[in-house]
C-alpha cells in the first residue's frame, strides 16, 4: 500500500514537531523544507528525526530539503512558513510578510503539487488561507486551516484542570476566526456527556472562554521567546490524520464559507467533517443569540483582516 506523501514547509519548531508527530503515528512519508540561513537545517531535522525511528518503532521516509521539487507530488502540504510579529511591527507590517511568504509558497505548491491537499497554519491564520485558496486556485475544499482543533484543545485542557477529569472526557466546539474573536460554545461543550453549564458557573465558563482566546499570548508571556508549538503541531497532525485515514472526524477547521453561516466568501472556523478529500461537509449548528451575535463579530474582523491584506497586496 502506497504511504501518503506529507510535505511540511517550514522547518521551524511548529514544522518540525508536525513532523514528529506525524512520523510518529505513521501518517506518511514526509517532506520537511526550509530555507536555512546557515547550514542545512531541514535535512539536519530530517535525519535526527528518521534516527529516532528505531527508537520508537515507526516507518517513514524523512527527509529534508529546500527545494520544491522535492515536495513534487504531495498528497498533503501543510504551511507553516512566515514571520512572529516584532518589536514595533505594526498588525500590517505581519499581514503583508507573511501574505508574501505564503503566496510564495502557494505558488511553489500549485506548480508541484496540483492535487494536494493543503493545511494552512500561518498566522493570521485566516487571512493566509484565503491567501494560500487565492493564490492557488485550488478547489476550495481542498484548502484549509488550523487553529479550531488547536482552540478547541485548549478549551478542553482548561475545562479538565479546573474540574479535575480527564481531558478524553471533555467535548468542546467553537467558531470564528483564530485570536481575540473566536467564539467557544458552551451549548456544544460537555464533560462525559454532561452539559458544561450544569458543571460550570457562568462566570467560571466565561473566565476559561476568555482563557482559551488568550492561550496563545499566554504561552509568549511564559516563553519570553519563541511560542507555542506543541499543541498548534499535534492539532495540525490531527488533521493530518484524518485525510489520509479518510476518518470523516468532526473537527473545527478554517474552512471556505460562502451561502454557510451567511459569510458570503471567506475562510472562518466552522465545524466540518474532515476526510480523504479534504472538508467534505460543513456543519451549520443553530446557534443562541448570544453565540450568533459574537460569531457575526468574529465574521466581520477575519473580512477586515482579509480586506487589508487585498489592499495591501495591490498597493
Amino acid at each position: 500500500m502506497k504511504r501518503a506523501k506529507i510535505s511540511i514547509i517550514g522547518a521551524g519548531n511548529v514544522g518540525a514537531t508536525t513532523a514528529h508527530w506525524c512520523a510518529s503515528m505513521e501518517l506518511g512519508d514526509i517532506v520537511l523544507l526550509d530555507i536555512p540561513e546557515v547550514g542545512d537545517m531541514p535535512k539536519g531535522k530530517a535525519l535526527d528525526l528518521m534516527q529516532a525511528s528505531p527508537i520508537i518503532g515507526f516507518d517513514a521516509d524523512i527527509r529534508g530539503t529546500s527545494d520544491y521539487a522535492d515536495t513534487a507530488g504531495s498528497d498533503i502540504v501543510v504551511i507553516t512558513a512566515g514571520i512572529p510579529r516584532k518589536p514595533g511591527m505594526s498588525r500590517d507590517d505581519l499581514l503583508a510578510t507573511n501574505a508574501q511568504i505564503v503566496g510564495k509558497v502557494a505558488e511553489q505548491i500549485r506548480k508541484t503539487s496540483p492535487h494536494a491537499i493543503i493545511i494552512v497554519v500561518s498566522n493570521p491564520l485566516d487571512a493566509m488561507v484565503q491567501r494560500a485558496w487565492q493564490v492557488t486556485s485550488f478547489p476550495p475544499y481542498r484548502v484549509m486551516g488550523q487553529a479550531g482543533v488547536l482552540d478547541t484543545a485548549r478549551f478542553r485542557a482548561f475545562v479538565a484542570m479546573e474540574l479535575g477529569v480527564s481531558v478524553e472526557d471533555v467535548s468542546a466546539m467553537l467558531l470564528g476566526g483564530h485570536g481575540d474573536s473566536m467564539v467557544p460554545l458552551a451549548s456544544c461543550s460537555s464533560v462525559g456527556g454532561i452539559p458544561l453549564t450544569q458543571l460550570l458557573s457562568q462566570e467560571k465558563i466565561a473566565a476559561i472562554t476568555q482563557r482559551t482566546r488568550d492561550g496563545g499570548a499566554e504561552i509568549v508571556k511564559l516563553l519570553q521567546k519563541g511560542s507555542a508549538y506543541y499543541a498548534p503541531a499535534a492539532a495540525t497532525a490531527q488533521m493530518v490524520e484524518a485525510i489520509v485515514k479518510d476518518k470523516k472526524r468532526l473537527l473545527p477547521c478554517a474552512a471556505y464559507c460562502d451561502r454557510e453561516y451567511g459569510v458570503g466568501g471567506y475562510y472562518i472556523g466552522v465545524p466540518v467533517i474532515l476526510g480523504k478529500e479534504g472538508v467534505e461537509r460543513i456543519i451549520e449548528l443553530s446557534l443562541l443569540p448570544d453565540e450568533e451575535a459574537a460569531f457575526r463579530k468574529s465574521v466581520e474582523v477575519v473580512k477586515g483582516l482579509v480586506q487589508t491584506m487585498n489592499k495591501l497586496a495591490r498597493s
